[in-house]
């Protein structure tokens, strides 16, 4: 069939054409199928949506994504890849092959899927989950695919938490730290799946995090390391298009998870890792044996990949800090370098730290590096040299001016703090996407509340949002609160 390209805008990322449905019934094909579109000799595959409105018959609507493609076009229908077939077989819980997931990754690479198919595909990993020979397949070629960094030296440090514990913002402190004893570490991190505020969100308030590769290893060569977001530099880009198919749901499979983080370290160039595995009620992990058994399968990945990973089982039962949400969590983080901040946020970064230099085998002390300054030094650094202001103070940021109060209702010591509903409240009420959203926990684990007293503030950019945010708070316990002595845990 002959149709008549012409531009229009759907909001769609994938290469995806308008069809008039009279057409599309002539041509046999239905919403979400493909189409080949020939012209001058090029061949190109798109996915099809179908309209009775927006383009009349005759006329084909071509997307962003297919720009180049305009007047006079042949169009056929086109075979469906073989990723969906695969996505089918992990849908039912059958293991694939080395060969089926590369072409699976390359497809996603070149945006073959529709939202639906990849969205599928997180499902059935979420559902039935990945061996551990997928696990490495998976990894390899996700790591295969996108921009890769190489670098002279034998030894690049890096580390990286699995998420899901709130306000857990320890690299933007232990960055400075490793880069200050004389390491390299060029940090590549990713934006908030399941929490409030990934690294990159939070340091967006404070400088760009957007770099191309070449930026990046200028960064580095100035300061030791950088606080950048992998997205922008291509590295494993099919992490990211997965993130995407897997935000809405905030679900992180296990398999996916691991392939996530050690592919993203193997396109950075990272020869060394350590891995917060944080675990507790309300974290990704929840049981010791658990987060043991993910650190044992991020050993034997890494040691496949010919990368050394020391894994870190942390305490996640509770949030790390009091401020949740990309301003709130920036504050924190300068005030921790500058010698102050939450006890548990600097002594987890220090830990983390002086577990890399082990790992290395570089004779530092963290705590030395942050005590004395030069960690704050080298973060202000990185910001200079990453379009940031050198000389901000955590007082030169505010988070969202609209605010509600959360009150204890009894009195009682604090004996839970909900991790999971900590990020959905911060989230609810606009982060990461709102910077100055999120919530500040004014008591904590172990710490004894008075009724009518504040338990947290949640911020808010937007009235709307505050009041969705508030919605949630009044139908959970974020923060729990019993009587010391109190042997009844709860009554149904």
């Amino acid at each position: 069939m002959q149709l008549l390209a012409e531009p229009i805008d759907i909001g769609t990322r994938s290469p995806t054409v308008l069809l008039n449905e009279s057409d599309a019934a002539e041509l046999g094909v239905h919403a979400l199928e493909r189409v080949q579109l020939r012209r001058d000799g090029r061949t190109t595959i798109a996915i099809v949506e179908l309209t009775d409105e927006l383009v009349s018959e005759g006329t084909l609507g071509v997307t962003r994504r297919l720009g180049h493609i305009e007047g006079e076009v042949e169009v056929s229908v086109a075979p469906q890849p073989d990723s969906v077939y695969y996505i089918r077989k992990k849908l039912d819980d059958i293991e694939l092959e080395a060969d089926e997931l590369s072409q699976l990754v390359r497809d996603i690479y070149e945006e073959r899927l529709a939202d639906v198919e990849l969205g599928a595909y997180v499902s059935a990993t979420y559902t039935n989950g990945l061996s551990m020979e997928e696990t490495m397949h998976l990894t390899e070629s996700m790591a295969d695919v996108g921009e890769t960094i190489t670098w002279e030296e034998p030894v690049i440090a890096d580390k990286h938490s699995i998420g899901g514990v709130a306000g857990n913002r320890v690299t933007p402190i232990l960055v400075p730290i490793v880069a200050a004893a004389g390491l390299k570490i060029p940090k590549t991190s990713s934006r908030a799946v399941t929490s409030a505020a990934g690294t990159a969100d939070t340091m967006e308030v404070l400088c760009d995090v957007e770099f191309s590769v070449a930026e990046i290893r200028d960064i580095v060569g100035k300061t030791g390391g950088c606080l950048v977001w992998g997205g922008a530099v291509n590295l494993s880009p099919v992490d990211d298009r997965i993130i995407r198919a897997e935000t809405p749901l905030s679900i992180d499979p296990k398999g996916q998870l691991i392939a996530s983080v050690l592919s993203k370290k193997q396109s950075a160039g990272s020869t060394n890792v350590v891995v917060d595995i944080p675990y507790g009620e309300g974290a990704k992990v929840e049981s010791l044996a658990e987060a043991r058994e993910l650190a044992k399968d991020f050993n034997r990945v890494g040691d496949h990949l010919g990368m050394a990973v020391e894994c870190a089982i942390t305490n996640g039962a509770a949030p790390v800090g009091r401020g949740v949400g990309p301003v709130l969590e920036a504050r924190e983080v300068l005030a921790t370098l500058a010698g102050g901040g939450p006890n548990d946020l600097r002594m987890k970064a220090v830990r983390l730290a002086d577990l890399l230099f082990e790992s290395v085998g570089v004779d530092a002390d963290a705590a030395e590096i942050l005590d004395s300054g030069r960690a704050e030094e080298t973060f202000r650094e990185i910001l200079a040299a990453q379009n940031g202001d050198p000389d901000v103070e955590a007082a030169d940021l505010s988070p969202g001016r609209h605010t509600v109060a959360v009150r204890a209702e009894r009195d009682g010591v604090v004996t839970h703090v909900n991790n999971r509903l900590v990020n959905e409240v911060a989230r609810r009420a606009g982060a990461p996407r709102d910077p100055g959203a999120g919530l500040e926990l004014h008591r904590r684990l172990g710490e004894m509340a008075a009724s009518g007293e504040t338990l947290f503030t949640v911020h808010a950019e937007s009235e709307d949002k505050l009041a969705d945010a508030k919605a949630l708070t009044e139908r959970v316990e974020t923060v729990r609160v019993r009587h010391p002595d109190e042997a009844l845990v709860d009554r149904v």
